[in-house]
C-alpha cells in the first residue's frame, strides 16, 4: 500500500504513521491549512480593532456623545462588535472589547467604557 505525501503528493517511505515527506512540506501543508481559515477572521479583527479604535478616540478627546453619522463617516462598522451590556437601567449597550456605545435620541451615541 502506497502512502503519499499530504502536501506535495510524492510516495512516502519510512514509518507507518508518517504524513509528509518532509519538514517542508508538513510546513507547507499546515501554512495554507491556516491561512484559508485565518482569512476571515483576520478581517473581522481588524474591523473590530477599528472600531475600538475609533470608540477610544472619541472619548479620549472627551466626548461621551457623538452623531452616528460622525462615526460612520471615519468607518466605524456598527455590524461588527464583541457583545452586548444590558444595565441595571435597562439600558442595551454594544461593546468592541472594553469601549461600548448605546443609541440615544437624535441619532446620537453615547459613549462608555467599562
Amino acid at each position: 500500500m502506497n502512502r503519499l505525501c499530504l502536501d506535495c503528493q510524492t510516495e512516502i517511505k519510512g514509518r507507518a504513521d508518517k504524513k509528509f515527506c518532509d519538514d517542508q512540506c508538513r510546513n507547507n501543508y499546515n501554512n495554507k491549512r491556516k491561512s484559508e481559515d485565518g482569512e476571515a477572521i483576520r478581517k473581522i479583527n481588524q474591523i473590530l480593532n477599528k472600531n475600538r479604535r475609533l470608540l477610544k478616540e472619541e472619548q479620549a478627546k472627551g466626548n461621551y456623545k457623538v452623531k452616528k453619522e460622525a462615526l460612520a463617516k471615519k468607518g466605524f462598522d456598527f455590524d461588527y462588535h464583541t457583545h452586548y451590556y444590558l444595565s441595571e437601567a435597562g439600558d442595551v449597550y454594544v461593546f468592541c472589547y472594553e469601549y461600548g456605545y448605546m443609541f440615544s435620541q437624535n441619532d446620537d451615541v453615547v459613549l462608555l467604557k467599562k
